[in-house]
């Protein structure tokens, strides 16, 4: 069985994720983690979006692996643990134009695929249950009002020793959406079939119950 988690940045995807497939028993799949893998591996390697040699070149070479160690999640980019690398601001801030181009999509998406294979699976995005798993058995999308979900954010950069305005975290927030939503391959939108669940005012245990629930009763 598939699940499928979508929905705009800091909605809270990823932390609701980890939290039913735990609860459910089932694998947990970062998309988010892997195009933040390539972002990183496109910075360090100073490679522009439209060369297509070149990325072709880095997937040939990529290594991406998501282990879960002691309950958390470790995101090892070709052996290194950059866990706390690819939430930094300088890849936040180039993530989406990376994920827009269709060489990145297309190849995470085979990737994507091809690790969710015969596995039950809980994957969280922004085109899971639209392009990545459209036949997937269980679909929500998560909304969240923009200042809620730049609280969030500020809170997930200080405990990685970054400091930010909620005012600039909102802008970046709008102008993200706005980008992702936009986007002509795999835009960001709700899947027809999704259960839209607005996370503002629910608590991680509130939101996670109700997904579980649907899916136990699927």
């Amino acid at each position: 069985m598939i699940v499928a988690i979508d929905g705009p940045a800091a909605a809270g995807k990823s932390t609701s994720a980890k939290l039913v497939a735990q609860n459910l028993g089932f694998t947990y799949l970062d998309t988010g983690a892997m195009y933040r893998c390539v972002t990183l591996s496109v910075l360090r390697n100073q490679i522009a979006l439209d060369d297509d040699i070149a990325l072709g070149l880095l997937f040939e070479n990529l290594d991406i692996q998501i282990d879960k160690v002691d309950d958390q999640l470790i995101v090892r980019l070709n052996g290194d643990d950059v866990s706390t690398e690819i939430r930094k601001a300088e890849v936040t801030s180039c993530v989406s134009a990376v994920s827009a181009v269709p060489r990145v999509r297309d190849a995470l998406v085979r990737i994507q695929r091809q690790m969710a294979l015969d596995t039950d699976c809980v994957v969280e995005g922004r085109d899971i249950g639209t392009i990545v798993f459209p036949d997937a058995e269980i679909k929500f999308f998560l909304v969240a009002d923009d200042l809620v979900r730049a609280k969030r954010r500020q809170m997930d950069l200080i405990a990685i020793g970054e400091e930010r305005s909620i005012d600039e975290l909102v802008e970046e927030i709008r102008r993200r959406d706005a980008y992702d939503s936009g986007r002509s391959h795999s835009p960001l939108c709700k899947a027809e079939d999704a259960f839209e669940v607005d996370t503002s005012k629910l608590t991680i245990d509130e939101q996670v119950d109700f997904m579980v629930n649907k899916v136990k009763n699927y």
